[in-house]
């Protein structure tokens, strides 16, 4: 549910001999699966059915459970709802039994009131940070921690296995950034392209930062923000 560029597709078909099945939003991610081999369909991991592909042994989510709720539906007191009936659609998929694999950002104990995220307040408080990260994951409002989505996932699964990534996933960004700044022409060429899209974007003035900080890796190494992998059973 959410396959990205394939990444777990490879690992589930060629080193595990998994048969699997990916679903995404994106053309673009999409197109680069099917190069690839693997079978992949454009469809809405939240409201997939039964009778859509049939039934599983097993479901997995890496990153995309974090954009299922808005900053619109969170005002609205919808988020709960949002993982309720989510969890609910992963339930159908599975028999009695069924793993599913979650991996999610959430917002931790440092976070702050929604209200006052503010992207002209000081550059290095807390939040204007918040609000870059908002600016880079347009549309996303995070879990409050761990504890709420087990909540809403309690009527479907129980909990086999938890724990924190996200000390990892500072290192995992720190790594990453070192990567993409490493000079090669072909990439700096796709950048100078992109660049160039960006550009024509509105709100690209607040993009320009996050190439010289993360604001996500920020908000990790502030406890505004925590990362969970979580192993659920279907009861």
């Amino acid at each position: 549910m959410g396959s990205g560029w394939g990444p777990f597709l490879q690992y589930a078909t060629k080193q595990r001999g998994a048969k699997i099945i990916g679903l995404t939003l994106s053309d673009g991610q999409y197109n680069a699966c099917i190069r690839k081999g693997f079978d992949v369909r454009i469809k809405d991991c939240r409201t997939v059915k039964p009778e859509d592909f049939g039934t599983f042994d097993a479901v997995v989510s890496v990153g995309a459970f974090e954009h299922f709720c808005s900053l619109e539906e969170y005002k609205a007191g919808k988020q709960d709802k949002v993982y309720h009936d989510f969890f609910k659609t992963v339930s159908d998929l599975l028999q009695k039994g069924g793993r599913f694999f979650l991996q999610t950002m959430t917002f931790a104990e440092e976070m702050i009131n929604a209200d006052d995220v503010d992207i002209k307040a000081d550059k290095n408080s807390d939040a204007y940070i918040l609000a870059l990260t908002a600016k880079h994951l347009p549309g996303s409002w995070l879990p409050y921690g761990a504890e709420m989505i087990t909540k809403n996932a309690e009527p479907f699964f129980k909990v086999i296995f938890i724990s924190s990534g996200r000390l990892d996933y500072i290192e995992t960004i720190r790594v990453w950034r070192k990567m993409l700044r490493r000079f090669d022409l072909k990439k700096y060429s796709l950048y100078l392209k992109v660049l160039f899209q960006l550009t024509k974007n509105k709100e690209f003035r607040h993009l320009i930062p996050v190439f010289r900080i993360s604001p996500i890796k920020v908000c990790f190494e502030r406890g505004l923000m925590d990362h969970f992998r979580i192993v659920f059973e279907k009861v």
